[in-house]
């Protein structure tokens, strides 16, 4: 048992201007990701159910990707947004890649699926 990276990927019916605002600002990820998200410069707070955790942004560049690592984080474990776009169809292809305990995976997953889902319905890019 130990901790794993895993990556997923959605296709999601947006530019990624509008898709990298959704995932690098507070109003956007508040949308989606939390219930509440504030910042300062790469300080993030995200808040669920009254509960903070804090991130800060490690590395990003614009339209592309956004990493974050998580303050109680484990060294050398962070999350990201990337975004690319598929040579073959032109659709934009959101990927996340993230941490977690090999028990608790694909819970992780699941988790991930329905903030997606959350995420291309604020967007309006639904299938």
């Amino acid at each position: 048992m130990g901790r794993v990276k895993y990556e997923l990927d959605f296709v999601v019916k947006s530019s990624p201007t509008i898709l990298f605002n959704f995932l690098s600002t507070p109003s956007g990820l508040s949308q989606w990701f939390a219930d509440h998200v504030d910042n300062i410069e790469d300080k993030f707070s995200f808040f669920w159910d009254g509960f903070e955790e804090k991130a800060v942004v490690i590395e990003k560049e614009e339209n592309i990707f956004i990493k974050f690592q998580m303050a109680d984080g484990e060294p050398g474990e962070y999350f990201e947004f990337r975004i690319e776009k598929s040579p073959v169809t032109g659709d934009t292809i959101l990927l996340i890649s993230d941490f977690a305990d090999d028990y608790d995976l694909e819970d992780q997953k699941i988790l991930w699926d329905s903030q997606v889902h959350r995420l291309i319905s604020k967007v309006g890019g639904a299938n």
